[in-house]
């Protein structure tokens, strides 16, 4: 009978909690707002079919859409006003949830103008009663109320960032912080930002986003972009986006909506994203398994992008390396952090994208070289991190005992690594069992430091072995305290602190230790732990760190980050409601419950190339020397 009357009052607290803030009882004020913000913009964004007209300055390609050299926006000519691709800025799109009282509720998502906050009504918390018995089931069950209605207030913060080009969804903005004052580029769709946000929606089954965004994103692949009269090599996609309003030509009573892309040319530092790329061709192969539609892939214009995505990528140089040589910040970490050279989660981006591009790309006479490139640079690129990136605490004595200054084919310490670099906390951090891939490596340099993105996606992408992959989660369980503590995930460890980081970062403010990409804890980053984690039967882990995070993630208001070494604050500069903190989240939510789910996103290892590269290990790695051999290998 006691435990019959706690659960009433569990249920009587959940009415507050699950229907005052919902959509449901705020639709009147909604709709209100939406019609206002309608009328404001009835001149140019109440058409729904558009076509992208590029600007007569460059050629253009008219047989797959893609252009060799365009101008630095695209127009949006509209039609009559009619629905496109089953979506309508005007009348209920949508989407349907059921609470856990079983009734149903529709969220109105198509407010036009998305970059107008809106107050977002604070939750109820459902508080502990002292008269409820200590019934284990009566615990469960107010748990699972609690990270329901995280999970709702998320899904409701997601679709309010829906960024919107003549009607149509096109991306999520980064953030939508209405406490912020200094917006910057938050207001943008970033492609690396939208990946989680792309993966919710796939996962939720609503596809014309993901579909809108691959193919306007392919749309700014190839526009004209120079900083200081140079231009990078085709093939760059842009770092972001943002739909802008401006006057007609040749008539200043209309307007009509532009895409106006950002290569890097405003970014801080002005550096390339070379992830950017990358991330687009690992998203268009998840939308083509989660959708079943293969023709996007197949298009014309897609497979040229393809193409020249892996161009630029393989293209020769003077590096001896298989790896990808960037400068600092062309990643996830946008600022000086010391991973210039080789850095880990280009690699393992790199390699994932290689691997789903060859998936993709429609078999042909003029794609054979191409393949032949891929193929080769897969065999070097997955020995060579395997080899000489892994470390555990058998490499770490091995490199203590390093002979240096080698001049041989065979020496041992074949980038003469010094053993005098190996940090005191490196020794003391190692675990007995477990181990990692390091940050970076180049000649007489090994950055030693844990980088979660390019670990996680290096198990997500196979580029690590069964035995290495099951080593990282079996160090990230070992220091829990250190990589997830109060918040996951941190992005790097340890921090750069002292001298290191006056001279490392420049004495950045916004990386001081423990803090942004030194040492701060990323929620976005359980996205990628989940996938890893189910990929090798070990949901658990994941399943840990979500609930340590819906402990108080909902409460701050999705940090972009937290700081201090336990991840106790919310970061100084940190915008709130950041896009990707409530997508990573969410799909991490998705993934644990439905773990089948992740194929979309995992990539196993190919058989030929693991043979292929059996045969390279029990063989010299190093090629004979001498005349290089006109006829072309190839690897099945």
């Amino acid at each position: 009978m006691a435990a019959s009357e706690a659960i009433m009052r569990v249920c009587d607290g959940l009415v507050p909690l699950l229907f005052s803030s919902g959509p449901y009882f705020s639709k009147s004020l909604s709709e209100s707002r939406t019609s206002e913000k309608y009328r404001k913009r009835a001149s140019h964004s109440k058409v729904l079919n558009c076509s992208i007209s590029i600007s007569p300055q460059f050629s253009h390609v008219s047989s797959g859409n893609v252009a060799t050299t365009q101008k630095r926006y695209a127009k949006c000519k509209c039609q009559r006003p009619q629905s496109a691709n089953g979506i309508s800025s005007e009348g209920g799109n949508g989407a349907w949830f059921v609470d856990n009282a079983k009734e149903f509720y529709t969220v109105n998502v198509n407010t036009p103008n998305v970059l107008e906050f809106k107050e977002i009504s604070s939750k109820k918390e459902v508080t502990s009663n002292s008269n409820l018995p200590e019934n284990g089931s009566v615990r469960d069950t107010l748990q699972t109320v609690i990270a329901d209605s995280v999970e709702d207030e998320a899904w409701e913060l997601l679709r309010e960032s829906i960024v919107y080009y003549c009607g149509n969804p096109i991306g999520t903005i980064a953030a939508k912080d209405p406490s912020s004052s200094n917006v910057l580029n938050y207001d943008q769709v970033f492609i690396r930002d939208f990946i989680p946000s792309g993966i919710a929606f796939l996962l939720k089954g609503e596809y014309d986003l993901v579909c809108n965004f691959i193919l306007h994103t392919l749309q700014l692949q190839s526009w004209e972009k120079t900083v200081d009269c140079h231009s990078p090599g085709q093939g760059l996609m842009p770092a972001s986006f943002k739909v802008r309003t401006v006057p007609l030509d040749g008539d200043d009573s209309a307007t009509e909506e532009i895409l106006d892309p950002d290569f890097g040319e405003a970014a801080i530092g002005r550096v390339a994203p070379v992830d950017s790329g990358l991330w687009w061709i690992i998203l268009l192969r998840a939308y083509g398994k989660c959708s079943g539609d293969l023709s996007v892939q197949e298009r014309i214009d897609v497979q040229t992008g393809i193409k020249m995505i892996l161009r630029l990528c393989l293209a020769d140089g003077f590096d001896m390396f298989p790896t990808l040589l960037v400068t600092d910040g062309s990643c996830m970490i946008d600022r000086r952090m010391g991973i210039h050279g080789h850095p880990l989660e280009i690699q393992a981006l790199f390699y994932s994208a290689l691997i789903c591009a060859r998936e993709m790309l429609a078999p042909e006479d003029g794609s054979a070289d191409l393949v032949r490139a891929l193929n080769n640079r897969l065999l070097a690129l997955s020995f060579h991190i395997r080899e000489y990136y892994w470390i555990d605490m058998r490499k770490l004595n091995e490199i203590y005992r390093y002979k240096t200054e080698e001049y041989s084919y065979d020496a041992v310490n074949k980038f003469n690594i010094y053993p005098d670099q190996i940090s005191p906390w490196l020794v003391e951090w190692m675990p007995n069992k477990g181990g990692y891939l390091i940050g970076n490596l180049q000649p007489a340099h090994m950055d030693f430091r844990f980088f979660s993105l390019g670990n996680l996606w290096a198990i997500v992408s196979s580029l690590a072995t069964v035995d290495q992959s099951n080593a990282i989660l079996d160090l990230i369980e070992a220091k829990w305290l250190d990589l997830v503590a109060d918040m996951p995930f941190k992005i790097c460890y340890p921090a750069l602190e002292g001298q290191e980081w006056q001279i490392i970062t420049g004495c950045d403010p916004k990386n001081t230790p423990w803090s942004y990409h030194n040492g701060g804890a990323w929620p976005t980053l359980l996205w990628q732990l989940t996938v890893a984690c189910i990929k090798m039967d070990r949901p658990e882990i994941a399943a840990r760190a979500v609930e340590v995070a819906e402990k108080r993630i909902s409460k701050d208001k999705w940090p972009e980050y937290y700081d201090t070494k336990r991840a106790r604050f919310i970061g100084k500069q940190a915008h709130l409601f950041q896009t990707w903190s409530i997508a990573g989240y969410l799909v991490a939510k998705l993934l644990l419950a439905d773990p089948s789910a992740a194929k979309i996103l995992i990539t196993e290892e190919d058989s030929d190339l693991v043979n292929a590269l059996s045969c390279a290990i029990s063989s010299n790695p190093r090629r004979k020397r001498g005349p290089k051999s006109s006829q072309k290998s190839y690897i099945v």
